[in-house]
C-alpha cells in the first residue's frame, strides 16, 4: 500500500492563548488576507497565502470570539467578551468604532455590500449596525430563542442565519421583517455555519456531524458522521468537491464531499481544533487551535518527501515579517495615540 505523504503546514505563531475563529477575505488586488480571533484579546491580520503576520489590532479587554474582514479587506471587525464589537481600519490598525453591548459578543459579520455589520451573543439579540451612520442606534431583530453562537449573511444581504450555543438548529431571518422564517433542524448545537463562496450551500458542524444544506431551498443535501465531535467545517470554494473539519481529536480532516470518505488526516496541533477555513482560491486551508497556533495546509502537498522538508518545519512567525507591510501602525509600549 502506498505510503501517504505527510503534509507539512505553515505554522503561524503569535497568539498566546487559544485561536477560536478564522476568516479569509475574498481575493483583492493586493492578494487575500486571514484574520484570527483569540482568547488573548488581540485579533491578528496575516497574508492569507504565506501566513506572514501583518499587524495586531489592540484595544479589546477580553477574549475575542469572532473576527471578519469586509470584501475589500479594508476594514476588520471583532466580537469580544468585553461586551463590545469593534471595527478597525485594516490598513493602519486603528480602531474606527466600538459598539457597546450588555453582554459577551460571540459573532460579527460584514454584509456583502460592506455597509452593515451584524453582531450577536449572550444577550440573545441580533443587531445590525449601519457603517454609514455608526453613531445611530442599531436595528435589532426579534429576540433569538437562545444565546447567539454564529451569524452570517445570505441572499445578497436579504437573509441572516444564526445558531445558538444552547440549542440545535440554524435559524433563517428575513432582514426586512426581522423575523425567523425557517429553522434547519440539527440534534446538537451548531458551532460553525459557513455560506459557500458561490452562495449555493450552507455548511454546518453540530456535535459529531457535518451537514450541507441547499442555501436557496434549505433542504439537507449531505450529512456525514465524523470520527469525533467537530467544532468547525469548511467547503472547498472552487469545485466544492472537498471539505475540511476539525475538532476535539486535535486533527484536521479532509473529506470527499460526494462520498464522505476521508482523504487526508493532518496531525500537528497540540490541542483541540476550534476553527477551519478554506482560502478563497481553494488551494489551502487554515486551522486554529487551543494550542494558540494557526496552521495553513496545502490542499495538494508538494512532492518534496525529502527529510529536509520534514525537519525544516516552515513557520510564519512575528520576527521576520514585522517590517514587510508598510502602513500598519502599531503603538509602541507606553505610547498613547493622539
Amino acid at each position: 500500500m502506498e505510503k501517504k505523504k505527510v503534509a507539512i503546514p505553515l505554522v503561524c505563531h503569535g497568539h498566546s492563548r487559544p485561536v477560536v475563529d478564522l476568516f479569509y477575505s475574498p481575493v483583492t488586488p493586493d492578494g487575500y488576507f486571514l484574520i484570527s480571533a483569540s482568547k488573548d484579546t488581540n485579533p491578528m491580520l496575516r497574508n492569507g497565502e504565506t501566513g506572514d503576520w501583518i499587524g495586531t489590532f489592540q484595544g479589546h479587554k477580553g477574549a475575542v470570539w469572532s473576527c471578519c474582514l469586509d470584501k475589500n479587506a479594508l476594514r476588520a471587525a471583532s466580537a469580544s467578551a468585553d461586551f463590545s464589537a469593534k471595527v478597525w481600519d485594516a490598513l493602519t490598525g486603528d480602531e474606527l468604532h466600538s459598539f457597546e453591548h450588555k453582554h459577551i459578543v460571540r459573532t460579527c459579520a460584514f454584509s456583502e455590500d460592506t455597509h452593515l455589520l451584524l453582531t450577536g451573543g449572550m444577550e440573545k439579540t441580533l443587531r445590525v449596525y449601519d457603517m454609514n451612520r455608526p453613531d445611530a442606534a442599531p436595528r435589532e431583530l426579534d429576540k433569538s430563542p437562545g444565546s447567539v453562537r454564529t451569524a452570517a449573511w445570505l441572499h445578497s444581504d436579504q437573509t441572516i442565519l444564526s445558531s445558538c450555543t444552547d440549542m440545535g438548529g440554524v435559524r433563517l431571518w428575513d432582514v426586512r421583517t426581522g423575523k425567523i422564517v425557517q429553522t434547519l433542524e440539527t440534534k446538537a448545537s451548531v458551532t460553525s455555519a459557513e455560506v459557500s463562496q458561490d452562495g449555493r450551500f450552507i455548511t454546518t458542524a453540530d456535535g459529531s456531524s457535518v451537514k450541507f444544506w441547499d442555501a436557496n431551498h434549505f433542504g439537507l443535501v449531505k450529512s456525514y458522521d465524523m470520527p469525533c465531535n467537530v467544532e468547525s467545517a469548511s467547503l472547498e470554494p472552487k469545485s466544492g468537491s472537498k471539505f475540511v473539519a476539525g475538532g476535539e481529536d486535535l486533527w484536521v480532516h479532509l473529506f470527499d464531499f460526494f462520498t464522505g470518505e476521508e482523504i487526508t488526516c493532518n496531525k500537528g496541533h497540540h490541542g483541540p481544533v476550534h476553527c477551519v477555513r478554506f482560502a478563497p482560491g481553494g488551494e489551502s486551508y487554515a486551522s486554529g487551535s487551543e494550542d494558540g497556533t494557526i496552521r495553513i495546509w496545502q490542499l495538494s502537498p508538494p512532492n518534496a518527501d525529502d527529510n529536509e522538508a520534514a525537519n525544516g518545519k516552515p513557520t510564519a512567525g512575528l520576527n521576520e515579517v514585522t517590517t514587510k507591510i508598510e502602513g500598519f501602525h502599531i503603538p509602541k509600549e507606553g505610547q498613547t495615540e493622539g
